[in-house]
């Protein structure tokens, strides 16, 4: 037998807190999903950032070691890089220090230093620094404690 409510007729099922339960689960689970949708694509830019900047470095490395095997075996070093070249006289030996810049992107450069004695050489600085100039900050200014 089913009941009747006071009016006779039957009574709604008592829906109203479950459903602000389900609604409430239903927009949380909405909002993580987002913010885990934002997460990712924040991961994809910051991973191709850094995928683009290890191939940028190692074209620049490998235009480096080209430029060092031009200057090991005598032949011109390519016209685009500048390459300065210094000579040391010992009493028994002569040799040459060469440095080059190859740039590796808009904000970072390859720095090199090489000694060479004939065909051998030894590697005196192989580094990747900030390209551009820097400029001191000559500081910020404090509130003096005088009213306007």
């Amino acid at each position: 037998m089913t009941q009747r409510g006071k009016s006779g007729g039957f009574a709604p099922p008592a829906l109203g807190g479950a459903s602000l339960l389900v609604i409430f689960a239903v927009l949380a689970l909405t909002v993580f999903a987002l913010l885990s949708l934002s997460t990712v694509r924040a991961d994809v830019r910051l991973g191709d950032a850094s995928a683009q900047a290890v191939v940028n470095y190692y074209a620049a490395d490998g235009r480096a070691q080209e430029i060092l095997a031009c200057l090991r075996t005598g032949a011109p070093a390519p016209e685009d890089i500048p390459v300065s070249e210094s000579i040391i006289h010992y009493e028994d030996r002569v040799e040459r220090v060469c440095s080059y810049t190859v740039p590796i992107s808009e904000t970072q450069e390859l720095q090199v230093e090489v000694q060479l004695e004939g065909t051998d050489y030894t590697v005196l600085r192989w580094q990747a620094v900030p390209a551009g100039g820097w400029e001191i900050d000559e500081g910020i200014e404090l509130w003096d404690m005088e009213m306007f």
